[in-house]
This record gives structure tokens, C-alpha cells and sequence, in this order.
């Protein structure tokens, strides 16, 4: 069996030991990143919706930043939005201040109907720099 080469952000191993999953695992020059929303370091959701999406980025950042990414390497996004009837525009303009410039990665966005206390999730791949060829 192969070990998993998995990345932890900083601060917050025992978060992710406590619910037994692991924030993101390295496999064949990409990085795998668990869905990330916006809670606190107690795990705990940030209530202020706008901020839950900036703390979910936030958190996402972290654990790309401890696989040594960036967003900018970011080849596949999934967006998971409680009600995204009601909520689509507010979260993805939110989104946008983290996006970047172009090109921009695939993405799709998912309506769900409950995310554990939360109202965003975001998941991705992302290439490791100088691991794969472009």
C-alpha cells in the first residue's frame, strides 16, 4: 500500500485529525485539496456569509500555500452553494477578489441542499510547480 503524501496547513492539524480527513494528499504532480469552507480555527462557521466565503478561500490558500501552490495553479475548481438561487451572485463576486487574472480554471458550482452549519464549500486540483510538465 502507498502512503499518502498528505499537506497540512499551518495551525490547523489537529482540526482535520479530529474529523479524519486529510486537507490535501500529493499524487502525480497534483495536489488534491479537500473541500474547504468557511470556519473558524475551532471549526466552528464564520456567521457573516461574505466573510464565510473569504475564510473559505482563506483556508484554501493555507493549504495550497503548505503544498507550495498558489491559486494561480488551480487547473479545477467544484463550488458547493447551499440555495444558489438566493446566494450565486453574492458568493461569486466574493470569489472573484481571489480568482486572479486570466486564464482562469474550470470550474463547477453545485447547489446543495446543507453543509454541515455552512453556505459554501470550495474544493480543487491544483498543479504542483516544476512536478508535471505544462
Amino acid at each position: 500500500m502507498t502512503v499518502r503524501d498528505v499537506v497540512f496547513p499551518a495551525g490547523r492539524q489537529a482540526l482535520y485529525e479530529k474529523n479524519r480527513y486529510s486537507p490535501a494528499v500529493r499524487s502525480g504532480g497534483f495536489l488534491f485539496v479537500s473541500g474547504q469552507v468557511g470556519s473558524r480555527e475551532d471549526g466552528s462557521p464564520e456567521p457573516d456569509p461574505d466573510a464565510q466565503v473569504r475564510r473559505a478561500f482563506d483556508n484554501l490558500n493555507a493549504v495550497l500555500h503548505a503544498a507550495g501552490c498558489a491559486f494561480e495553479d488551480v487547473v479545477d475548481v467544484t463550488l458547493f452553494i447551499v440555495d444558489p438561487e438566493t446566494h450565486f451572485e453574492r458568493i461569486w463576486g466574493v470569489a472573484q477578489q481571489y480568482w486572479g487574472a486570466a486564464p482562469y480554471p474550470n470550474a463547477t458550482a453545485v447547489g446543495v441542499t446543507w453543509l454541515y452549519g455552512f453556505q459554501f464549500e470550495i474544493k480543487v486540483i491544483a498543479r504542483i510547480p516544476g512536478d508535471t510538465p505544462d
